[in-house]
């Protein structure tokens, strides 16, 4: 198991290319399986979940090809398999999407109860009722859901809480469906929005695209095509907070500013001047400590749950007193202890962490528990004196490409070393 160990005080400064979004192209390639012909995916990352992705369609017999420019090439015609074994789905709760393309498809799925971060409580009572409602017999058993339909039908589906991959199974099941679906208090989060827009290329009908309300007539067949992912906003935030957390000057190509609203906001109350055009974002904090924020967070389009963490490393040493609540999970600081052992003045009250800054932490071994809490740590020790060692990194390879080659690029002092 790899360990990353950080030398920090160095003030970042550079450019770096932001890599295409982990929550997008995961939904994409599980979507891949309702098309009749082959489909080809551009800007995937390269992460441990997209390896777990491509190894779990390939056991089911879809045929997958890598070129050179590492756009993945998805023939679902082959398939063989409709079983998602345990041994991959407990790695990664997104597993669970090929529940909803399988079944509305070929009309059978045997999905294992998924695993992943361990942040809360994730049920997938929402995907399981929704599928129910469009005609599907499922049951629960040996850990398995177990599901089969001659062909789903279409149905209202009123989400009782948004959830973002509820959304996305059911939205892909309806694609293939008898008649018309519509879900209501449907997720907003713009790795949806790229996931229908992927479906509307194939030839899904589908309206209300980026709004809480989608509505979909039901196709008898999808066709293949071409799709280029989004931009991962939540990786283009982490380097920006790393930009601001070490008093330096970036810039983030290959990115959209449209997709970060809320997260810019925050960092410009911090003191951060940012500057952005149609593919990129410049943060540049003139060498000046940031100030604390108030953040809260909630789904799309308010501040994401994913740069919660990071934001907590922010204010660590922030000028000032700031606070980071948190509503959509109900276990994510758990990067706090770890953080208070480099010396953060920061405490955990039900679901809030309130911070009091001071203007360096201090390097210490460090244990990562999350995928973010991961990127926390890991900003915590670029703000820190003398050494950080990061335990744990697998979950970092999970969603971020290269971080530390990344990190480099803009002068931090990165290692990756095997423990």
């Amino acid at each position: 198991m790899d360990k990353l160990i950080i030398r920090g005080g160095t003030p970042l400064q550079g450019e770096i290319r932001i890599s295409g979004a982990k929550n997008a192209v995961l939904p994409i390639l599980s979507g891949a399986l309702l098309a009749d012909s082959p489909v080809v995916i551009s800007n995937v990352p390269h992460l441990n979940d997209v390896t777990t992705t491509m190894e779990l369609l390939g056991r089911m017999g879809v045929n997958l090809v890598i070129d050179e420019k590492l756009n993945i090439e998805i023939d679902s015609n082959t398939i063989q398999s409709f079983r998602a074994p345990y041994e991959l789905v407990k790695t990664m709760r997104a597993s669970i999407l090929v529940l909803g393309p399988l079944l509305a498809r070929f009309g059978k799925a045997d999905v294992s109860l998924p695993g992943g971060c361990a942040i809360g409580t994730r049920p997938v009572d929402l995907h399981i009722k929704g599928l129910q409602a469009m005609g599907a017999n499922i049951v629960v058993e040996d850990g398995y859901i177990k599901a089969s339909a001659k062909r789903l039908h279409g149905a209202r589906i009123i989400m009782e809480t948004v959830t973002v991959t509820g959304t996305e199974n059911l939205l892909m099941a309806a694609t293939l469906a008898d008649g018309q679906t519509v879900i209501e208090n449907a997720a907003r989060e713009p790795e949806v929005t790229d996931l229908v827009n992927f479906l509307i290329k194939m030839g899904a009908n589908i309206n209300g695209v980026g709004t809480d309300t989608l509505v979909i007539e039901g196709k008898e067949k999808l066709d293949g095509t071409r799709y280029r992912v989004l931009p991962d906003r939540i990786e283009t935030g982490t380097y920006l907070v790393a930009g601001a957390i070490t008093a330096g000057h970036v810039k983030l190509k290959d990115t959209d500013a449209k997709l970060l609203d809320s997260v810019l906001q925050k960092l410009r109350d911090a003191g951060a001047d940012i500057t952005t055009g149609e593919d990129w974002i410049e943060l540049n904090m003139h060498g000046r400590r940031p100030q604390a924020v108030d953040v809260k967070t909630a789904p799309y389009p308010a501040f994401p749950t994913d740069m919660q963490a990071q934001f907590t490393a922010l204010n660590a040493i922030a000028n000032g007193a700031g606070s980071v609540t948190e509503t959509v999970f109900e276990n994510r600081f758990m990067h706090v202890q770890e953080m208070q052992r480099m010396g953060a003045r920061v405490r955990v009250e039900g679901r809030t962490a309130y911070s009091q800054g001071i203007p360096r932490l201090t390097g210490a071994q460090v244990m990562a528990t999350d995928l973010r809490a991961s990127a926390s740590l890991i900003l915590a020790g670029l703000a820190a004196d003398g050494e950080t060692i990061v335990d744990r990194i697998y979950h970092i390879d999970r969603g971020y490409e290269a971080i530390e080659e990344k990190l480099r690029q803009l002068g931090a002092s990165i290692q990756r070393k095997p423990n």
